[in-house]
């Protein structure tokens, strides 16, 4: 029986602006971040235009177009494997293999939120990296070293995390009252990690757009509101 798996990240939030400041991050989520850049592009749009995420988008429509040209405008030795290729099986595979593990095989241990610390204090579940595509990832299991907690920005930009970039980060972005900076964990699963593929592709506020959200619209027709 299968069962979904957890990365657990702790978000630091302005409470002024709504806005996510960084997320720390462990090794698992980075690695998850890392695989994204070696699936192909064709596989990541299949798989969000199935799920109604993407079909609008300018990709998308490329997408469709070629999805829906007549072979007989392919070259000859397209014409039977160029569509074949535009599958969204890679991508699947890749959330399966990160986020799903077999309860006879493996069974998730205790877990702990993580410490806003310079040392990790993650879930204990098993590692989200899972079974690698080749031979020499599975040897250094996955991308990044696993004794560093990592600073995600809410753009994806991932650090090394360290007490003075964070200090640097919070002064960059104008945050001088701590006591309005809030720490929230949430998690990851395979549908929020499919989630996050897509809003990566429509946002540069990633986290906050999928964990903090947006301010619903006035309504100017209430009278307790007023529309300026």
């Amino acid at each position: 029986m299968s069962e979904t798996n957890i990365i657990s990240l702790k978000l630091l939030v302005d409470k002024n602006s709504k806005k996510v400041v960084f997320a720390e991050a462990s090794k698992d989520f980075v690695d998850f971040l890392f695989g994204l850049l070696e699936l192909p592009l064709g596989s990541i749009l299949s798989l969000l235009i199935q799920h109604g995420v993407a079909g609008s988008s300018s990709l998308g429509r490329v997408y469709e177009s070629a999805k829906n040209l007549n072979p007989s405008y392919l070259q000859p030795d397209q014409t039977k494997n160029f569509l074949q290729r535009l599958s969204s099986s890679t991508l699947q595979t890749y959330l399966l293999d990160k986020f799903a593990y077999n309860r006879e095989s493996s069974s998730p241990s205790s877990s702990s939120c993580p410490s806003f610390s310079s040392s990790p204090s993650f879930s204990s579940s098993p590692s989200v990296f899972g079974s690698s595509h080749s031979s020499k990832k599975k040897e250094v299991d996955g991308y990044v070293k696993a004794a560093v907690v990592y600073m995600v920005m809410d753009d994806l930009t991932v650090k090394p995390m360290s007490t003075i970039s964070s200090i640097t980060l919070f002064n960059t972005i104008g945050v001088k009252d701590m006591s309005s900076v809030q720490e929230k964990i949430v998690e990851i699963n395979m549908k929020k990690a499919l989630e996050m593929v897509k809003t990566s592709f429509e946002s540069t506020t990633v986290l906050s757009d999928m964990f903090i959200g947006k301010e619903p619209p006035v309504d100017c027709n209430s009278e307790s509101k007023r529309c300026h």
